[in-house]
């Protein structure tokens, strides 16, 4: 029963302030305008943080009635909050003014350093070849884990290109997270996973393709910031997320490397992205959406259905490898 009270209470909340976002939005002026690299042809609202971010932590709240599985998970979840919420508030800062990407980094780090604070920390990896762990120690734990977290926070921000596309690629990373959470009989950071996904739910019913508002900063933040955090409470799930979000990861690492190359900041904006390249040879939006679903979730049945280790990283070379052969075929073309 819990489970059901979690998602409807995510989903629900989120349904029902999206449009009000909407409304507030025309109100306050967070539009995004039609520009040269983006796809709508109309101002569109950017205000889809409010319903994220309201939708996940009421419900996280109605979880707490519930047994915890793990002693600090009360105080890591007070570190994600308090992240979040710095996340959130300057998210809707450059949803209404734009900052420029440093200082963005510079926030994202210290979001990341205030989770990391609270305990969510990578503190060991396994070894693909053996199957033992290994241990980091504390100082580079919590450096790892800062890469880690603004990694993803990242990785979800520059995938948020095409309408709907970052909402359902993190609603199906958390199905993915949240069957192997609850397959190792972790219910409350299972229900952690469930209140994102009613959440990013509830607010893709409005955000995909043609979209009527946006997430903005502020809500591609709280959902990259949350869900690689949820992929370290209750014991690192990095390679299960590594293996669901390997194409946009390498999208991300890819783009980096080639701004770099042009002598240009590796937080420029450009349509250089794989979705853009795909809409650039002529796949309609929606296709290309759906293509990323497609992939997302099979790629999640991989992690779910292979023994860890060897079989895992060898399923994440191949998946790298496949997405780098058709960055730089793309790129040729271009």
């Amino acid at each position: 029963m819990i489970f059901v009270l979690v998602f409807a209470s995510a989903f629900l909340i989120a349904l029902v302030l999206t449009p009000l976002a909407t409304r507030l939005a025309f109100i306050t002026g967070a539009i995004d305008q039609p520009r040269d690299r983006h796809q709508h042809s109309h101002p569109t609202p950017k205000l889809g943080g409010i319903p994220l971010f309201a939708g996940f932590f009421a419900a996280v709240g109605v979880s707490l009635y519930y047994p915890r599985t793990d002693e600090f998970e009360m105080p890591r979840l007070l570190g994600l909050f308090l992240g979040c919420t710095v996340m959130f508030i300057v998210g809707l800062y450059d949803d209404h003014r734009e900052l420029s990407p440093l200082p963005q980094l510079v926030v994202q780090i210290a979001a990341a350093s205030i989770v990391a604070g609270y305990g969510v920390l990578i503190r060991e990896l396994p070894n693909p070849f053996d199957g033992t762990r290994i241990e980091l120690e504390l100082w580079f734990a919590f450096l790892f884990t800062l890469f880690w977290l603004v990694g993803m926070m990242n990785t979800i921000n520059w995938l948020d290109g095409l309408d709907g596309l970052a909402g359902g690629v993190v609603v199906i990373a958390g199905f993915m997270l949240f069957a192997h959470t609850f397959r190792l009989g972790q219910n409350s950071v299972a229900l952690l996973v469930l209140a994102l996904i009613g959440s990013g739910l509830g607010f893709l019913l409005f955000n995909f393709f043609p979209a009527q508002i946006f997430m903005g900063s502020a809500g591609a933040n709280v959902l990259g910031l949350t869900l690689g955090a949820l992929a370290i409470i209750g014991g690192a799930k990095v390679g299960t997320a590594l293996l669901v979000l390997g194409i946009p990861i390498l999208d991300v690492a890819w783009q980096i490397v080639q701004r770099l190359r042009a002598g240009r900041s590796p937080f420029s904006a450009d349509r250089g992205h794989l979705h853009h390249r795909l809409l650039d040879v002529g796949l309609p939006q929606r296709a290309i959406v759906l293509l990323y679903y497609v992939l997302t979730s099979t790629f999640g049945a991989l992690a779910l259905i292979l023994p860890s280790g060897t079989h895992k990283l060898i399923a994440l070379i191949v998946i790298s490898s496949g997405a780098l052969a058709l960055l730089i075929h793309l790129s040729a073309r271009r």
